[in-house]
């Protein structure tokens, strides 16, 4: 059993930053990428950030130079801090890691977490 839980959404200014944070917890080998996904409303979920087991990263172009994907991997979490918001990153931001488990390797989403960016 693997759960990924998300925190740190909430309503803020245009301007503003949040910092989302994401810890994978459960029956886990090792995890390969670990990446930020969002969907606003009425819009398909789209990839915001992703970073990958040698840290490598990739970003959306409608957030790089504002956002920043980061992981510890001693604790299994991984980070979006989110300067510069705007009111278009408004929507549920959704974690997602590859796990290897021993069923191989496996992909997990977490609940999602609202951010909301006021104008």
């Amino acid at each position: 059993q693997v759960q990924l839980v998300e925190s740190g959404g909430g309503l803020v200014q245009a301007g503003g930053s949040l910092r989302l944070s994401c810890a994978v917890s459960g029956s886990i080998f090792s995890i390969n990428a670990m990446g930020w996904y969002r969907q606003g409303p009425g819009d398909q979920r789209e990839l915001v950030a992703v970073i990958n087991s040698d840290r490598s990263t990739n970003y959306a172009g409608s957030v790089k130079g504002r956002f920043t994907i980061s992981r510890d991997n001693a604790r299994n979490t991984v980070y979006l801090q989110m300067n510069s918001l705007k009111p278009e990153d408004t929507a549920v931001y959704y974690c997602n890691a590859g796990v290897i488990t021993g069923r191989g390797l496996v992909f997990y989403w977490g609940q999602g977490t609202q951010v909301t960016v006021s104008s």
